[in-house]
Order: C-alpha cells, then structure tokens, then sequence
C-alpha cells in the first residue's frame, strides 16, 4: 500500500500542482487588495459607489438582491481583468528573455549539400 501510494504521487505532478496551489494561495491577496484598493474605486468614481449591494426589488415580503448579483459580476471581470494585466506582463518578459537567448546556427554544411554530395558520389561510381 505504501509503494502504490509513492507511486500515486510521483506520477501525476502532485509536487507541481501543489506548487501552483500555494502559489495561487499566495498571490490572491494581492489580486484582491488590487481590484478592491484601485479597480473598484474607479468603479466607485464613475458609479457614485464601490458596489450594487444595496440594489433590491421587494416583492412581498421578500427581497431580491440583485445588486449583490452585479457586484459578484464586476468583481469577477475586474479580477480576470487583473489577472490577464499580470500574465501579459508575465507572458513579455519571458518572450524577451527568449529573444536575448543567442540562436545556434548550424556550422559545416547543410543537408542539401550533403545530399548533394552524396548523389554526386554515387553517380561517380
């Protein structure tokens, strides 16, 4: 049971989900201060107010919050918003950081001469 279970675990990637997890775990604080400190105060300038909590309709005696709704909605955009921001930031660098790599060019010659050198060596014969 013991060997089935190391098994289990280093076939799947569990250590690299795991990583991605804590990872994630970490970086939402910072996404949420973000969407919360600067995206829906600029929500809050436009709209008069940071969230549509308070939006409802009574019917009876009972009321439908809709507006909690539409902010659940809005924050939802303004974290994907955010995310994507982070991840093409992300996504650049790296592209840059691949593109100061120096490119090995091939030394000697190509395929085609060889090929060519080749037949030419046959022919020859």
């Amino acid at each position: 049971m013991l060997q089935e279970f190391k098994e289990f675990v280093n076939k799947g990637n569990i250590v690299d989900l795991a990583v991605a997890v804590v990872m994630a775990t970490a970086f939402k604080p910072i996404v949420d201060t973000f969407v919360n400190g600067v995206l829906l105060q600029i929500v809050a300038a436009i709209f008069g107010e940071p969230n549509f909590d308070t939006l409802s309709v009574n019917i009876g005696n009972a009321a439908i919050m809709y507006g909690t709704v539409i902010t659940a909605a809005i924050q939802f955009f303004l974290v994907a918003l955010a995310v994507f921001f982070v991840l093409k930031t992300y996504n650049a660098t790296r592209r840059g950081e691949e593109a100061e790599e120096p490119v090995d060019e091939p030394t000697g010659p190509s395929e085609i001469d060889l090929l060519t050198e080749i037949r030419d060596s046959l022919a020859n014969r």
